[in-house]
């Protein structure tokens, strides 16, 4: 190709090839820089801009131009009934909240404390007769007494024959949660909840619990920890019994750091989630070190209904008999619009805007039961998704495959089916939103963690939000 300090070519056939080889060169670097531009907005936007995925307000504006750009006028709308009512002028606008100090909680313990005057200032200055006692003054103040320690100790009676027979008979030991071991189950509970509910790693566990004048070694809790495990095993497998009984299943999966012995470094492991219906209402959680099917498929297995996931070959097998039907999930869909900008802004407020009217028809359905809700998205929700897929199917002038925006737009129509099933029946939701915020406590705790995860295991634990993340994450 010619250079800077070349010579021009003077025959026009070697003009015209040069043009060309220009114009390709011009192109690629074109859509290099929009490529990169549009991962230092994103980049930007998650430091110092907000993360809601809001609609602009300005793109009513926008199909206000479309219209007048194609010569049409807006629908008008009819004239409203008059009304025998007087008109106001403005709309009923909610009530404001008041203003001072909230009523203090009703279920907390009261303990009252009466501080009154000494029998010497009950005297009238002016009579000198004794006053009597006409009424008092209350308030409340909140006060925290810090948890405390203590030693329990069982005290079991001995017994035996007067007559000196022998035949000592004492009660049973009651069960322990670890046998001859010195936590009660009430410690235990407060150092699972410390460590993964609130995410205190067990060196800060070890001062806390210094200050009152207790010694416990962070490897002893962790003793403790695995030993739970092993107690709360029933539940876990009692929940997984209940979630596969569901009509639908969402799930999803988040990354946690391992350490890897053999490695010397951390590598990157799956946490997945299994959340049931509305009738068996759990969170069971699974660990496996990849991202394969096999995860999935085994703890699925012998599940009939929906499932609701974000698209990923690792569910692509569950799919293929036709036992498990895929649900896709609309907020996945919806992301990767508001991540298009700055590619062409109008195409991702067009898909935004469609995606905020059947948002509006969800929030109605909730109020509606099962076979209501199928009515409303079929008589609003259906011809919205029609009108959408015929825009997502459209010309897209300027938009390449690869860009932002087209990508978004392959990523709808690619699952398409998937996104719209939701509209067949009542309790089908539309995003798999749910699942996503059971994964919070993980995240949360992945980022504050201050040291890699010491163990990979290969069996699955479970169990509600906080007491689930603490199990699972004990075994990794």
């Amino acid at each position: 190709m010619t250079t800077w300090g070349d010579e021009l070519p003077t025959d026009l056939e070697t003009c015209h090839q040069l043009i060309r080889e220009l114009i390709e060169t011009l192109r690629r670097q074109t859509s290099l820089n929009e490529k990169l531009q549009h991962q230092l907005e994103r980049l930007r936007r998650r430091i110092d801009g907000q993360k809601a995925e809001r609609i602009d307000p300005d793109q009513l504006l926008l199909f206000a131009r479309e219209i007048i750009e194609a010569g049409g006028e807006p629908t008008p709308t009819e004239p409203a009934p008059p009304s025998d009512e007087p008109a106001t002028t403005a709309a009923a606008s909610p009530p404001k909240k008041g203003h001072g100090r909230k009523p203090r909680p009703g279920p907390l313990r009261r303990q009252a404390v009466v501080y009154d005057l000494p029998a010497g200032e009950r005297t009238c200055p002016e009579c000198g007769g004794r006053c009597c006692r006409i009424g008092e003054e209350i308030h409340e103040q909140l006060e925290y007494i810090p948890a405390s320690l203590f030693v329990v100790q069982p005290i079991r009676p001995k017994y035996a024959c007067t007559a000196g027979r022998g035949n000592v008979v004492i009660a049973p030991r009651l069960p322990e949660p670890i046998e001859k071991g010195r936590p009660g189950p009430g410690l235990l509970a407060y150092v699972i909840t410390s460590k993964y509910a609130d995410h205190l790693p067990l060196y800060r566990l070890e001062g806390i619990l210094r200050r009152p004048g207790v010694e416990l070694s962070r490897k002893t809790m962790c003793d403790w920890m695995a030993t739970c495990v092993e107690l709360l095993e029933p539940i876990y497998k009692r929940m997984h019994q209940l979630v596969l009984r569901s009509k639908v299943i969402g799930t999803d999966d988040t990354t946690v750091p391992v350490l890897d012995p053999t490695l010397g470094k951390t590598r990157t492991d799956r946490l997945w989630l299994y959340r049931g219906d509305d009738e068996h209402p759990y969170l069971v959680f699974d660990y496996t070190p990849d991202r394969t099917a096999e995860g999935p498929e085994r703890m699925l297995k012998g599940f009939k209904g929906y499932l609701q996931a974000a698209a990923d070959s690792a569910y692509d097998r569950l799919f293929a008999d036709g036992t498990i039907i895929e649900v896709g999930c609309g907020a996945h869909a919806r992301r990767k619009f508001p991540e298009a900008w700055p590619s062409p802004p109008a195409g991702a407020h067009i898909a935004l805007a469609d995606i905020k009217r059947l948002d509006r028809l969800e929030d109605q359905a909730e109020e509606l039961d099962a076979a209501g809700r199928v009515d409303l998205r079929q008589k609003e929700s259906v011809p919205i998704l029609d009108e959408f897929e015929k825009w997502l199917k459209g010309p897209h002038p300027g938009v390449l495959p690869k860009c932002p925006l087209g990508e978004a737009i392959g990523y709808a129509l690619n699952h398409w089916a998937a996104l719209r099933r939701y509209v067949e029946a009542g309790f089908l939701g539309m995003d798999n939103n749910a699942v996503e915020n059971g994964e919070r406590p993980v995240a949360l705790g992945r980022n504050y963690a201050q040291s890699p995860l010491m163990r990979s295991p290969r069996r699955s634990v479970a169990g509600t939000a906080p007491i689930t993340m603490s199990l699972t994450l004990l075994r990794i």
